[in-house]
């Protein structure tokens, strides 16, 4: 893609959520999230599964007309059952290069509820932002305190000289989804 090309991209935001069963209320919040980019003429960049947040949050943004471009690996394609609906998907041969793809896709990242694929993708997201691999908002809306014990372990060991504040600066905590993706703004 060349430098036109890239400018006539909408702005796209990349949303790390859960793949597995969830309560009702973070399907709800997922839809949320993805009707909040389609209203806002985004884009949605999404690991290319088709059930539980990361099919909610997608349908949601195609319904309210934002363009979605999922990436999933092969390995997960019949396992998180691949989001054909998408305007893109893209299959990728390992879990590393579907990271990859999503990170180089999106203007900022914002991490729903979720379990250990989720907490991965943000700590490689977060992680090259505080390196200055790239300068992209990275948000954890967590409306109800799914992520209070890795917070407070977060600060607990930025005591002991683990983390910089600095790094912890680099993770925007944002609690309702308005202000979260205001948030992705640079």
């Amino acid at each position: 893609m060349n430098s036109e090309d890239a400018s006539q991209q909408p702005f796209s935001v990349c949303v790390y959520c859960a793949s597995g069963p969830v309560d009702k209320w973070f399907l709800e919040l997922a839809g949320e999230v993805g009707t909040e980019i389609g209203r806002r003429g985004w884009q949605l960049v999404s690991g290319g599964g088709n059930i539980s947040m990361m099919g909610a949050v997608a349908r949601a943004a195609r319904a309210t007309g934002a363009r979605t471009v999922g990436v999933i690996p092969k390995v997960l394609v019949h396992l998180e059952i691949a989001d054909v609906e998408a305007d893109e998907l893209v299959v990728t041969d390992t879990l590393r290069e579907r990271e990859q793809i999503m990170e180089d896709r999106a203007d900022a990242f914002i991490a729903l509820p979720g379990g250990i694929g989720t907490l991965e993708e943000v700590f490689e997201t977060w992680t090259a932002g505080y390196l200055g691999i790239h300068k992209k908002p990275v948000v954890l809306l967590d409306p109800q305190g799914h992520y209070d014990g890795l917070l407070n372990w977060l600060e607990e060991i930025q005591g002991r000289g683990f983390v910089s504040q600095r790094a912890l600066d680099r993770l925007l905590i944002r609690t309702d989804v308005e202000s979260a993706l205001d948030a992705c703004m640079p």
